[in-house]
């Protein structure tokens, strides 16, 4: 009777931590054939261009004093050969952000910097405007620049990022770049959760997909945005998308599909640097935001997403757990073939799926020891997607940048 029950173990869940590990082979397989070819924003640091155009860094910024002046320290340094503005609207705030910003304007320009510094204090937002999107209008009107680029007051740039963004801009002849940021971490979810979060994303638009020329898939990320002033004009500027969820996406398309302009996305290559979330529960609705546009705002897609991300971590270590104890017992009632099986079938799993994370996250600037939390990771993430469905499905209203946004599903 045992030993028929631990045979059934061991094919069910060694067969099933199995097809796991395949799975994660073709990943790993995927990774060693595109890692190297990922697009990345550093390879615009060699070589130069015929002209280098103007460009107006715009920087909405809502109560941001430990942030946006370290931002501005590191645009204020940057190695760029044309004229550098740099626009800061203090949106409606109650800190010392602008004072802070002030000190650093001044010293700055004290040290012989050639960027133009422009300070707005913005005390009002339209009722129908999300805050940040409004204080980007605000920052775009007052832009001289011939390209425009868009980045969060909690930013930092290596000396060379805007000079890069603009060769590769140039090179490829895009209308809009945009940067995947490399995440800093300070706390224990940006390190577990945060890239399993930023792996499905991405899995939902592929970088290959996203940059092809012939059929492309839009997406941009807001923290870094670089247009041409010709295309962000045309398609109607931070007006055509304020009343997106997330203007970024929002944004992608208008360039791709009504423009039909080519964007490009580039991995940061630690050339910029983000700290987005102060705790979990920040991270977790801004996640949830961000899931719901990504799967068009349907609940079903947004469940579906959810267990195979589930599955993909928490489900197969699970499946390899159970394999390998079964073997175990196997092995204690004496039966080899039964352990070297089960054990066999769970530990190769398990390290397949490790040795491919570790490569990932090695990557994208992660710490390789984060791979060891991914099942729960996974099943966090998953809890996001779930939720999201549910407060689509039952009309529950999102709320960011102090507007709120009822959502209607769709079946898309």
């Amino acid at each position: 009777m045992m030993m028929g029950l631990l045979i059934a173990l061991v094919w069910t869940f060694g067969a099933l931590a199995a097809v796991g590990g395949i799975y994660w082979a073709i990943v790993a397989w995927r990774v060693r054939r595109d890692g190297a070819n990922r697009p990345s924003l550093t390879e615009g640091l060699t070589g130069s261009l015929a002209q280098w155009p103007s460009v107006s860094v715009v920087v909405p910024a809502h109560n941001e004093e430990g942030h946006a002046p370290w931002l501005l320290r590191t645009l204020m340094t940057q190695e760029y050969s044309g004229r550098l503005e740099v626009i800061f609207v203090a949106d409606r705030c109650t800190d010392g952000t602008l004072a802070a910003l002030e000190r650093v304007k001044h010293e700055c320009a004290g040290a012989g910097s050639r960027v133009t510094v422009m300070l707005i204090d913005n005390h009002e937002c339209p009722a129908d405007w999300a805050g940040k999107c409004n204080a980007a209008h605000q920052g775009a009107l007052r832009a001289t620049g011939e390209r425009l680029l868009f980045t969060d007051a909690d930013a930092t740039f290596e000396s060379g990022a805007v000079r890069a963004a603009v060769k590769l801009m140039g090179d490829r002849q895009l209308e809009l770049l945009s940067v995947l940021s490399t995440v800093s971490v300070r706390h224990l979810f940006e390190a577990v959760v945060q890239p399993v979060a930023a792996l499905h994303l991405m899995k939902l638009y592929p970088i290959a997909r996203v940059n092809d020329p012939v059929d492309p898939m839009p997406f941009a990320n807001g923290q870094f945005m670089l247009f041409t002033r010709e295309a962000y004009e045309s398609i109607g500027g931070h007006h055509s998308v304020k009343d997106a969820l997330l203007e970024d996406i929002a944004f992608a398309r208008r360039v791709v599909r009504v423009r039909k302009g080519r964007a490009g996305l580039f991995l940061s290559g630690g050339l910029v640097r983000v700290q987005m979330y102060e705790t979990y529960a920040q991270f977790r609705e801004g996640w949830r935001r961000i899931f719901i546009e990504a799967c068009h705002r349907n609940p079903r897609r947004l469940r579906r997403y959810g267990v195979e991300c589930m599955l993909l971590g928490s489900g197969l270590f699970a499946a390899a757990i159970i394999s390998s104890l079964a073997g175990v017992a196997g092995w204690a009632h004496g039966n080899a073939g039964l352990a070297v099986g089960g054990i066999g079938c769970g530990l190769a799993a398990l390290l397949v799926q490790q040795l491919t994370l570790w490569r990932i996250f090695e990557l994208v600037g992660v710490p390789r020891a984060a791979a060891l939390a991914y099942p729960y990771a996974s099943f966090a993430v998953a809890r996001i997607h779930w939720r999201a469905a549910k407060d689509l499905r039952l009309g529950k209203p999102v709320v960011w940048g102090g507007r709120s946004y009822v959502l209607e599903t769709t079946s898309n």
